[in-house]
């Protein structure tokens, strides 16, 4: 079990592509970011197509993730510690 089980999230999407994912985001949030597949988060490396967007609101998270044998969900989990390493690391979008 990887440890994105470990911790709590919302799902705002099942079953949606990446692309479906990416425009969601930036749709819905005004703060978000692109980073390439393998960016880790929660301790899970990202898998997807690049860019992989992932939004901000508060101290949450919003990223594409895809389960094995359940498809690709876009989750809601609270992470200020990500958050903060998120826009320490990479340039905003928008």
């Amino acid at each position: 079990m990887s440890c994105i089980e470990r911790i709590e999230y919302e799902i705002l999407l099942q079953g949606a592509s990446f692309r479906e994912s990416a425009e969601y985001i930036k749709k819905h949030f005004p703060e978000w970011y692109e980073v390439e597949p393998g960016y880790r988060l929660f301790d899970a490396h990202l898998i997807g197509v690049p860019p992989v967007v992932l939004g901000i609101d508060g101290d949450d998270v919003i990223f594409p993730y895809t389960k094995p044998c359940r498809g690709t969900f876009l989750l809601r989990a609270n992470g200020p510690d990500e958050v903060a390493k998120l826009r320490a690391r990479t340039k905003k979008k928008r």
